[in-house]
């Protein structure tokens, strides 16, 4: 049987160089793509091998150190799957001389490797299927991407006087997966009619949440970019509809709706942790952010052992470009609490898991546990 490598479906992304023996498979990290050429970001590979069962297979990843953060190898163990739902990491990656090496032998003929555990667009109208089935929620329709996708929102309560609007968005930068895995088990228990947090939640609170802010880059495969090669998370000061306009119906809806609470879900290729980014450098952020912000850190620490503040980035990180960032233009504009949340690409060295290292299921857990300080914040 001949080897095969193919990733022309969801999310795949791959450059095959040489494919003459298993021992010896040549790849290379491929460019984010859109309709105007490609964008200076690779690190993403989701693809399938086929007709390597019980060989010693050995993919080298050539390009592995002109990827977007190459800091991000070192103890990085890549996950793979036979049926795309049991995704497991593979012990025998590592990084050295430049070149990221993976060595498996695959039980059966086809086999799944990614850099991190897909959440597909399938999945993606799943869950907006089961919101729409519920008596506390609502799917709406933002507008059209770049390519003409839908900009999905969810929407949990109904608007009263004294709600306070929440706002929750994911997955500016597409592969990071892990940022709607975390939606879905945040809205699972969100519309849990059983739940008494998520009952007070609803009472007290109207949640907007976009589970996937760009639809194109996650379907191309992409790492950082929509289709139109920007990165959305750098466009929050000034967007437009030619080249960002996922942020700009976002802005719009925000605008209408205010802004009591914010979130932008993300991963951190190099960071083994989960931490938040917070606000503290934001031009005019108060003394009554400051304790607002504090209380919601230290109410989700309580929530989740896998959440921890010793680790995370450093201040200063992004200087000039500080108000283009979604949570803190959030911040700036409507002078609330505005975080946003980095979960791990690697294992969380808090709690290390030696078969999934980070992985959905352990979102979809976090996003569980966020219910938590949310309700704190709006118990004041």
């Amino acid at each position: 049987m001949p080897l095969r490598i193919s990733s022309n479906f969801d999310s795949g992304a791959i450059e095959v160089q040489s494919l003459e023996k298993p021992g010896d498979i040549r790849l290379r990290l491929r460019s984010d793509q859109g309709v105007g050429g490609d964008a200076p970001f690779r690190q993403w590979f989701h693809f399938r091998l086929h007709g390597a069962a019980g060989q010693a297979v050995r993919l080298v990843f050539e390009n592995a150190a002109k990827a977007a953060y190459p800091d991000g190898w070192p103890d990085y163990r890549c996950v793979a799957s036979y049926d795309r739902r049991n995704w497991f990491r593979i012990r025998s990656t590592r990084y050295e001389n430049g070149q990221l090496i993976i060595e498996h032998t695959p039980e059966r003929n086809s086999i799944y490797f990614a850099y991190f555990e897909p959440y597909s667009h399938e999945r993606h109208l799943d869950l907006l299927g089961r919101v729409e089935m519920s008596p506390y929620a609502s799917v709406s329709n933002l507008g059209a991407t770049v390519e003409g996708r839908d900009l999905d929102l969810v929407t949990v309560g109904r608007p009263a006087p004294g709600k306070v609007p929440v706002w929750i968005i994911a997955r500016q930068h597409p592969g990071e997966s892990m940022a709607e895995w975390f939606v879905e088990g945040l809205l699972d228990r969100l519309l849990d009619g059983t739940d008494p947090v998520a009952r007070r939640i609803r009472e007290k609170a109207v949640l907007y949440i976009v589970p996937n802010m760009n639809p194109d880059g996650a379907i191309r495969g992409n790492l950082r970019t929509n289709a139109a090669g920007a990165n959305l998370n750098r466009e929050w000061s000034a967007p437009s509809a030619e080249r960002s306009p996922e942020v700009l119906l976002v802005r719009q809806a925000m605008e209408e709706s205010g802004v009591g609470l914010f979130l932008d879900i993300h991963g951190d290729e190099a960071l083994p942790y989960v931490f938040f980014s917070t606000a503290e450098e934001v031009p005019g952020f108060s003394d009554a952010q400051r304790e607002r912000q504090s209380r919601f850190v230290e109410a989700f620490r309580a929530a989740s052992p896998d959440f921890q503040t010793e680790h995370g980035y450093l201040s200063g990180r992004f200087r000039d470009e500080l108000l283009t960032l979604a949570s803190k233009w959030v911040a700036y504009r409507f002078g609330c609490v505005s975080l946003t949340l980095e979960m791990p690409f690697k294992d969380n060295f808090n709690l290390p898991d030696g078969v999934v290292g980070w992985n959905g299921e352990r979102s979809k857990r976090l996003g569980e546990a966020m219910l938590q300080p949310i309700l704190g914040y709006l118990a004041g």
